[in-house]
């Protein structure tokens, strides 16, 4: 992973990405694959659940997208369509 920061929504996106799909994840998975300490992605975890995007499974101790993080991701792969990244390399901006 190219070493920049990412924003708050990005997180988010890359928690609810890595919580999407057939299988629910556990908060070791989601943590190797968002690149995320443990303490932060705990702070993480507590707002998705209390937001309603993102559903904790008691009985598997596993994470799942909800139906509104879902709706959350597609407007975020939107709006990435629409704003394309902005760098800056070597000194000079370009767009991505």
């Amino acid at each position: 992973m190219p070493s920049k920061y990412r924003s708050k929504t990005e997180i988010v996106a890359h928690i609810l990405q890595a919580a999407n799909g057939r299988n629910d994840i556990t908060k070791t998975r989601i943590m190797y694959r968002t690149f995320l300490t443990y303490w932060r992605l705990e702070e993480y975890l507590a707002i998705l659940i209390q937001s309603g995007l993102l559903e904790y499974l008691e009985a598997r101790h596993t994470y799942k997208t909800t139906e509104r993080g879902l709706k959350f991701l597609n407007i975020y792969e939107k709006m990435g369509e629409l704003m394309p990244e902005t760098r800056l390399h070597q000194g000079q901006e370009y767009v991505n």
